[in-house]
């Protein structure tokens, strides 16, 4: 069925489509390299479906974005809420999906204007994720909420930037990792034991 003829109740599926297809080809092949036609076809949509949901390639791109920081969000907020396991590759359970990992390393490196707006909305959330932390009683108190929670997220961030280095250096490689593997990997350990002597209560 061409998209032209899909139900109008199946746009959401659409765009998930168009979503998912944009992060795996941006994480292969970076944006500048990766055209509108391309992901079309991997998505299976006429490219006249990305100019119409997402306007341009740039607002696609945009879109990768915040669907990226939206999944980090969400994931830190259930760990917070529930007191729970402190999971330092921030990302778990993506065997299935796109590569979101992988999409946020080549993305932090690509040196695009968006790049600024992704780690200032990133850090945002940490600031608000981390509250929910302390309310749960899993993350201690902070004279200095934001500056915590720009460190760390900096942290993180930058590990994923780094990755070829924390392979070499660490033998991990935290763009193809699900939570299980890094907290049991030499990453997971070592960062599990710096922020438990922290930020985390024990």
């Amino acid at each position: 069925m061409s998209d032209e003829s899909r139900p109008r109740g199946d746009k959401s599926s659409t765009k998930s489509r168009i979503l998912a297809a944009a992060i795996t080809l941006f994480a292969d092949q970076g944006v500048a390299a990766t055209g509108v036609r391309a992901i079309a076809a991997a998505a299976d949509v006429h490219p006249s479906l990305i100019i119409h949901y997402f306007g341009t390639k740039d607002g696609l791109r945009v879109a990768c974005d915040k669907h990226v920081a939206a999944f980090v969000r969400e994931h830190k907020q259930q760990v917070m809420r529930s007191a729970g396991r402190f999971d330092p590759a921030a990302l778990r359970d993506l065997q299935d999906g796109p590569p979101l990992l992988r999409y946020l390393a080549r993305t932090l490196a690509d040196g695009s204007p968006h790049t600024a707006a992704l780690v200032d909305e990133m850090v945002n959330d940490a600031v608000g994720y981390l509250a929910e932390g302390v309310a749960s009683g899993l993350v201690r108190e902070t004279d200095y909420p934001y500056e915590r929670a720009a460190l760390l997220a900096i942290w993180s961030l930058g590990a994923l930037a780094l990755h070829e280095h924390v392979q070499r250096l660490l033998g991990v490689d935290l763009t193809n990792l699900d939570g299980v593997a890094a907290m049991e990997s030499t990453y997971g350990r070592a960062a599990s034991e710096l922020l438990g002597n922290g930020i985390y209560r024990t």
